[in-house]
């Protein structure tokens, strides 16, 4: 998932000389902001004469509080008109007061900026069977592999010229589509049956960045980060898919989770030269306004950044309004972990996705001429001859003027050819990105590279294609690997070329780098949502550059590896459109909560799913458990939510009445009867922090045939939980019954943790309903 900084941080924008008194000249600051004003009047026609008026009074609204109509025009870069309403336009801070007291607006906040979250994974999911067969109950099967769903993805943009995004076999384009492909730098954009949709939003990150000269204005992807994230929520079967084309032993048929669903690319992320990728919350809001107009049925969002209030985030708002039109909303949980409270994305109307891994393995092996063998991980090339070389670590190969700091991380300008030329070098982690440091060793003349993980990075480990023949290791191996060098005058070694391993042991696996809870903006929710693959996932790129993103890489490769809450996100984008598929009427939180609810926190050893430091995991990691597609589309009950029930949230948050009735339709709280918080209909049960004792409601909605339920608890420690009633009887479909939970501390326990962990199961001896309870302790 990509960072947010703060616009404080950003570069100043523009500098505007004005007049004043005696005719001194003054600076005025201006930076860029999104005025929100909540949501437009629905059930209309959008004609362009009602886009036109809404952006006119956009424009009146601003010109009546700066005092000047023309000013306001040339302020305002967007409109949103058609679904959110608001604007987006250049300010003085000092203009920034007035307008948040006008009772029209919600709320301003900065273009801030998000940064972007990214074969085997499907087989891991169940929905293939090894050898790519696929079973007759397989949710694939019953949804003929997602046809004709549409899955947006806002990102990156795409690469059009990629087998994933191939039409071959495709009918004609779905009559409810309203969407359209832009021109590619005054070039027609070549979509297709398959790749139906292509647009891009820049001025916001023109605005708060000064870059004027942006990459070519194309819905085009020059980064290759959203046509990977596209292409695992909906890239088509692509039989043979290889990285570089050169490791014969890596390659398969890659595809998305809906592989038969049509795709539509929304481009808000930008770089400027070989800068990282950018994207601004006005781009974001504004792919998320043409999105939902277009007729999307499920929307990605592989981005995020600094966790704010609800109505202070670009994705928060756009996700909100595709939620009122029934499009689910998926998006990553961050990279920031393993931290605790860095969970982003937490708004209740988004499924939220950590990052796991599968049971494959892409391992290469460092062996010593002492008989030692490493394991490792490795994309790159072989060595050139299948023998030892000599071994040499950077701090040995030091130029004399430099430090041995230096030299380890091997930086290129602290290792002197002389010493490095036809050896293996061992370089250590850390500082500057692992493939640059490849690049450093082939400079120097490296014939490889044994790179060693520091003790902050311990055993996480990469599949990377390097620039020469490289394996990474862990932490204790590579202190084996600096003992053996010390211990002898003609230390030699060799990598193995990479190589596949399946069914690994224990799979899935957290991922060090996926965010965890808790939620800080809304305790009380449970974020992450769900996890789902995440490491090292094979699926489309840019042809524009290289695998390891570093500008010097003039190598090329239509698929590659990527690792990120980023490439969880689109695996959970692609279920959903399976399952909005085969159940249309479905709200999103139904689609949720089914996933939720038979997610499992077991791993293929039939033991809990582990963290990256091999301890048991909790729902601060993988919020309910690790998807399971096929029990999904089967759940037998729901815990559903809709627009009303988000409303009564914002009354339980304390939002105050203009706040609230601009946020969402116009909504009376009562202040007699409160809604607590502890009784938002989500699937799972969370309560921030007990004291004696708590009543916690919940309703169940029957999605399935006639049954009788009973109840089951797993206690947390030191908790005593009961359920009133413990059996539930459904006669129907869609009959929906309510139950309490009841949550009693018990004063006697004394914790060493901040948070105890239970589970709540309704069963009918067929569908397994289960719920974390979460119960914070301090």
């Amino acid at each position: 998932m990509l960072v947010n900084l703060n616009s404080s941080n950003l570069p100043l924008i523009f500098i505007i000389v004005l007049s004043v008194l005696g005719g001194t000249e003054v600076y005025a600051i201006k930076k860029s902001y999104i005025i929100y004003m909540g949501e437009h009047s629905e059930g209309l026609q959008l004609t362009k004469a009602l886009l036109h008026n809404r952006t006119d009074f956009h424009i009146d609204f601003l010109g009546s509080i700066l005092g000047c109509k023309k000013k306001a025009k040339e302020a305002i870069f967007y409109s949103y008109r058609r679904h959110i309403n608001g604007f987006a336009a250049e300010l003085d801070e000092k203009e920034v007061p007035v307008i948040q007291k006008n009772p029209k607006v919600v709320s301003v906040f900065p273009n801030e900026e998000r940064e972007l979250h990214t074969s085997h994974s499907w087989n891991f999911l169940s929905l293939e069977r090894t050898g790519g067969v696929i079973p007759s109950d397989s949710l694939w099967r019953k949804t003929k592999f997602g046809e004709d769903i549409i899955i947006g993805n806002i990102d990156s943009g795409v690469w059009p010229e990629s087998p994933s995004f191939n039409d071959e076999g495709f009918g004609p384009i779905p009559s409810r589509w309203k969407g359209r492909c832009e021109d590619d730098n005054g070039s027609t954009f070549p979509c297709n049956r398959k790749l139906i949709g292509a647009k891009y939003f820049y001025e916001g990150y023109v605005k708060a960045t000064g870059h004027t000269n942006v990459t070519i204005k194309s819905p085009r992807d020059y980064h290759g980060h959203g046509t990977h994230t596209l292409s695992t929520a909906g890239g088509n079967f692509v039989p043979g898919a290889n990285v570089l084309e050169k490791h014969i032993n890596i390659n398969g048929t890659t595809k998305g989770g809906s592989p038969k669903a049509r795709v539509a690319a929304y481009k808000a992320c930008w770089s400027h030269s070989n800068s990282r990728e950018s994207c601004l919350d006005a781009d974001i809001l504004k792919a998320f306004d043409h999105a939902i107009d277009d007729g999307v049925d499920v929307i990605s969002v592989s981005l995020g950044g600094k966790t704010r209030d609800y109505y202070d985030s670009g994705i928060a708002i756009g996700a909100f309004y595709a939620m009122k039109h029934g499009i689910p909303v998926i998006a990553s949980a961050g990279n920031n972990g393993p931290a605790s409270g860095t969970v982003e994305n937490v708004a209740p109307w988004l499924i939220t996705v950590a990052a796991s891994t599968t049971d494959r393995d892409i391992y290469a092996y460092v062996q010593l001429d002492n008989g030692m063998r490493l394991k490792g991980k490795s994309l790159s090339e072989p060595l050139p001859e299948e023998r030892f070389y000599p071994l040499v670590s950077g701090a040995d190969a030091k130029l004399a003027n430099a430090s041995s700091w230096e030299a380890l991380l091997c930086r290129l300008k602290a290792l002197d050819p002389e010493k490095v030329k036809g050896n293996i070098l061992v370089c250590l982690m850390g500082e500057i990105p692992s493939t640059v440091k490849g690049k450093h060793a082939l400079l120097a003349g490296a014939a490889g590279m044994i790179l060693c993980n520091d003790e902050f990075d311990g055993n996480d480990l990469t599949a990377e294609a390097h620039f020469l023949p490289a394996a990474q290791i862990s932490y204790i191996d590579g202190l084996s690997v600096f003992a053996y060098i010390n211990s002898t005058k003609n230390p030699l070694g060799i990598i193995t070329p990479p190589n596949v391993e399946y069914n690994i042991r224990a799979a899935p696996r957290m991922a060090s780098f996926s965010s965890r809870g808790p939620n800080v903006v809304t305790p009380e929710i449970l974020k992450p949502d769900i996890t789902a693959p995440g490491v090292e996932i094979m699926a489309a790129y840019t042809e524009e550059r290289g695998p390891t993103e570093v500008a010097s890489d003039q190598r090329r490769s239509k698929y590659t590896f990527m690792s990120g809450t980023s490439m969880a996100c689109p695996h959970v984008a692609g279920v959903v459109g399976l399952l909005k598929l085969l159940h249309p009427h479905w709200s999103p939180a139904a689609i949720r909560s089914a996933m939720m609810t038979t997610a499992s926190t077991i791993d293929n050893t039939q033991r809990t799913i582990l963290d990256h430091s091999l301890v048991e995991a909790t729902p601060l990691n993988y919020g309910a458990g690790h998807i399971r597609p096929d029990l999904a589309a089967d759940p037998g009950l729901v815990y559903d939510l809709n627009s009303r029930d988000y409303d009564n949230f914002l009354c339980a948050i304390n939002y105050n009445e203009t706040l609230r009735n601009k946020f969402t339709e116009s909504h009376t709280c009562s202040f007699l009867n409160t809604p607590s918080l502890l009784d938002f209909n989500y699937p799972s049960i969370n309560v921030p922090k007990l004291i004696g004792s708590v009543t916690v409601n919940r309703i169940l909605k029957n999605v399935g045939p006639p049954g009788i339920y009973q109840a089951q608890i797993q206690q947390p420690l030191g908790v005593l939980v009961s359920v009133l009633p413990n059996v539930l009887r459904f006669t129907r479909a869609d009959e929906t019954r309510r139950f309490q939970l009841i949550m009693i501390r018990n004063s006697t326990t004394v914790y060493n943790t901040s948070y105890v962990f239970g589970d709540l199961l309704w069963s009918d001896g067929k569908h397994n309903v289960r719920s974390p309870i979460v119960v914070g302790t301090t």
